[in-house]
C-alpha cells in the first residue's frame, strides 16, 4: 500500500459551481490527472470509499464509479436524482438514496434506497426509506453485519444478504442506532427516548444477544434528553453519550441543556463532571480510545481532557473556541472556534501538553485533517458563506502552505481529503519549528475596541466582562493542589470570593470617604482643587451615575464567573449603555 504514491499524498475532492474536481495534495497542489474533471454544476452528492480507492458521484444524469488509482470507470447507474451516497467499508456495496415521492392519486411511492453491488452493478436490494436522516444501513468494518432502523425495531443482515432479516432488535420507539467499529464481535448502542414520565435510556448489546434487559452489556437512564448523540471509541470498550434538550427549562441558556454521560461495555456508567456552566460545543475521542476531549461552557468556553475514569487530565483554560479535532495518530489536538467565532487554532501536543501554534483561519466552515497527520485543510463553503469561498492548508506547526480563492462569480460547496487506511501514513514525532513556506501567514489585524468620542483621548482603562483562564501548565505557582476542583467544590469557592470581593470593595468604599472627609477638612490652601462642575448637584449626579456603572461592572463579573443573576439584575446590566451616556453628557458640560 505504502510504494503507491497515491497514499503518500492524499489528495483532495473540490466541489462547486466550477464543478467536481479533485487537487493532489502537498507539496504540488496541481490539479489530479487520476479523475477527469466533471464541469457540471448539478453535483449534489459525493462518496470516497474508506480505503480511498474509489470514488462515486451523481452529476444530475447518473451515479459514477470510478477507480482513483487507476482513473478507470468501473460502473454507471441510471440514477439521476440521487443526492446521497455511501460505500459499504470493504468496497462491496454502494449505497444510494433519493427523495421520497407519492404518486400523484396519492398512492405509496417506489423504494428510493438502493443497494448496488459494485462488482457487477446488480441491485441487491430495494427500501422504503422516507428519511434522510441516518438514511444508510449501518455495517460492521468486516461487513459480516448490516442493520437499519424500521418502525420501532433494528433489523439484521448478515453478509450482504438483503433478502433474510437475520436478527432483529425490538425495542419501543427505538430512535437511534450506532454499531461499533473494529473488529468482531459486534456490539450495539441503542438509544430510546422517554415518555410518559419514563427516563430516556441508551444501551449497549453485543451482537446477536438481545434477549430483554438482563442481556444488555450496559445500561443508563436519563430525564433530560430529547435527543443524544452516541460516539463509541475505536477500540469499543466505551460510549460518550450527549444529551440535550430543546429548552433549558431554567431559562440560563438559549442552546437548551446539555449533559454528558459515559457508559463502558463492562457496565460502568458515569456522568462526566463539568465544571463551567453552558452548552457542550463539541466532544471528541482520541483515537487512542483512552481520552477524550470536551469543549464547553459559555464563552470564552473551557476545553479538557478526560480519562476514562472521567477524571480531568489537563485543563486547556478558556477562550474563543467551539471545536476539537484529534490528529489521526492522536498525538495531536486542535481547539478551534469556527462559525460565529473568528477561526483562531491552538495546536496542542497532546504527549506532553505544549502549545505548538496558533494560526487563524478567518470564516472558515469547515475543518478537517489529512490521513497523514501532519497537514490540515480549513475551507469556507457556500451555502453557509457566499463570499471569499476557497480552501487553505496548513501545516499543524502554523505555516499557510497553500490559498485557492474561488472567482467572485462563483461558489464553492464542499471539500475534502481522500481517506486512507490506518497505517498507511506512520505517526511521526512533533515538531515545533513552522515549516518553510512561501506564502505569508493569514494572521488578521487585531480588531479595535468601540470607544466612544469623548473617551477617544483619554487613558485605556480595562473594562473585560471576563478573565481568560489560562491553561492549567500556564497558570502561577501556588502552595495549593494542582488538582482539579469539583463542581461543588468550584462553586462554593466562586461564592466565597464574591463574598470576600463583596466585602472588600465595602471596606475600600468606607475608607475612600472617611478619607475624603477628613482630607477636605485639613487639605491645604495650595493644594490642587478636585475637577468639579461648580455645580453641586452636576457632582452629586456624576459620582451617582459612576456608582450605578461600577455596581454593574460588579454583576457582569458575576455572571461571566457562572453565577445566576436575578431578574432585576439583568435589567440594571441592560441600563449601562444609557447611563454611559449620561455621564458623558454630565462630563462634557463640565
Amino acid at each position: 500500500m505504502r510504494g503507491n504514491g497515491l497514499r503518500l499524498k492524499s489528495r483532495k475532492l473540490l466541489r462547486g459551481s466550477e464543478g467536481l474536481y479533485m487537487v493532489n495534495g502537498p507539496p504540488s497542489f496541481t490539479e489530479s490527472t487520476a479523475f477527469q474533471r466533471d464541469s457540471g454544476k448539478n453535483c449534489k452528492a459525493v462518496a470516497f470509499s474508506k480505503d480511498g480507492s474509489l470514488f462515486a458521484w451523481c452529476n444530475g444524469e447518473k451515479v459514477n464509479i470510478v477507480n482513483v488509482t487507476s482513473a478507470e470507470l468501473l460502473r454507471s447507474f441510471d440514477l439521476p436524482k440521487a443526492v446521497c451516497l455511501e460505500f459499504s467499508p470493504k468496497n462491496n456495496v454502494l449505497a444510494t438514496w433519493q427523495a421520497y415521492t407519492t404518486a400523484k392519486d396519492g398512492t405509496a411511492g417506489v423504494p428510493n434506497l438502493q443497494l448496488h453491488e459494485v462488482k457487477t452493478g446488480k441491485c441487491l436490494k430495494s427500501f422504503t426509506q422516507k428519511k434522510m436522516q441516518n438514511w444508510c444501513p449501518c455495517w460492521a468494518d468486516d461487513e459480516s453485519i448490516c442493520a437499519r432502523n424500521v418502525n420501532n425495531e433494528v433489523h439484521f443482515f448478515e453478509n450482504n444478504n438483503f433478502n433474510t432479516i437475520a436478527n432483529k432488535l425490538h425495542l419501543q420507539k427505538v430512535n437511534d442506532f450506532v454499531l461499533s467499529p473494529g473488529a468482531q464481535p459486534t456490539k450495539v448502542a441503542v438509544y430510546v427516548p422517554g415518555s410518559k414520565g419514563a427516563p430516556s435510556f441508551v444501551r449497549l448489546y453485543q451482537y446477536p444477544n438481545f434477549g430483554g434487559p438482563q442481556s444488555a452489556l450496559a445500561n443508563k437512564s436519563f430525564f433530560k434528553a430529547d435527543k443524544v448523540t452516541m460516539l463509541w471509541n475505536k477500540k469499543a470498550t466505551a460510549v460518550l453519550v450527549i444529551a440535550s434538550t430543546e429548552v433549558d427549562k431554567t431559562g440560563a441558556s438559549y442552546y437548551g441543556e446539555q449533559t454528558l454521560h459515559y457508559i463502558a461495555t463492562n457496565g460502568e456508567s458515569a456522568v462526566v463532571q463539568l465544571p463551567k456552566n453552558g452548552p457542550i460545543y463539541d466532544v471528541v475521542w482520541n483515537p487512542n480510545s483512552v481520552e477524550f476531549c470536551a469543549v464547553y461552557g459559555f464563552m470564552p468556553a473551557k476545553a479538557t481532557v478526560f480519562n476514562l475514569k472521567c477524571d480531568p487530565v489537563f485543563d486547556f483554560g478558556t477562550g474563543p473556541r467551539n471545536a476539537a479535532y484529534y490528529s489521526p495518530h492522536g498525538h495531536i489536538l486542535v481547539l478551534a472556534g469556527f462559525g460565529n467565532l473568528r477561526g483562531q487554532m491552538e495546536v496542542w501536543d497532546v504527549k506532553n501538553y505544549k502549545l505548538i501554534s496558533k494560526p487563524v483561519a478567518s470564516d472558515s466552515t469547515y475543518f478537517a485533517w489529512c490521513p497523514d497527520g501532519e497537514h490540515i485543510v480549513t475551507a469556507t463553503c457556500a451555502p453557509r458563506l457566499r463570499v471569499s469561498n476557497g480552501y487553505k492548508i496548513w501545516h499543524y506547526t502554523g505555516s499557510l502552505l497553500h490559498s485557492y480563492e474561488v472567482p467572485l462569480t462563483e461558489e464553492m460547496w464542499q471539500v475534502s481529503w481522500q481517506p486512507c487506511l490506518d497505517g498507511v501514513f506512520p505517526a511521526k514525532a512533533v515538531r515545533y519549528q513552522a515549516v518553510p513556506s512561501e506564502l505569508p501567514g493569514a494572521e488578521p489585524k487585531p480588531a479595535q475596541a468601540y470607544r466612544p468620542p469623548a473617551l477617544r483621548n483619554k487613558p485605556v482603562t480595562s473594562s473585560k466582562l471576563h478573565e481568560d483562564e489560562p491553561p492549567q501548565n500556564m497558570k502561577p505557582q501556588s502552595g495549593s493542589s494542582d488538582k482539579p476542583l469539583s463542581k461543588t467544590a468550584l462553586k462554593n469557592q466562586r461564592k466565597h470570593e464574591a463574598k470576600k470581593a463583596a466585602k472588600q470593595e465595602a471596606k475600600a468604599d468606607a475608607n475612600q470617604e472617611s478619607t475624603q472627609s477628613l482630607a477636605s477638612q485639613n487639605a491645604p490652601r495650595s493644594a490642587v482643587p478636585a475637577v468639579t462642575s461648580g455645580d453641586p448637584e452636576v457632582d452629586k449626579k456624576i459620582k451617582n451615575l459612576k456608582k450605578k456603572l461600577k455596581a454593574i461592572e460588579q454583576l457582569k463579573e458575576q455572571a461571566a464567573a457562572g453565577k445566576q443573576l436575578e431578574k432585576n439584575q439583568l435589567e440594571k446590566i441592560q441600563k449601562e449603555t444609557a447611563l454611559l451616556q449620561e455621564l458623558e453628557d454630565l462630563e462634557l458640560g463640565l
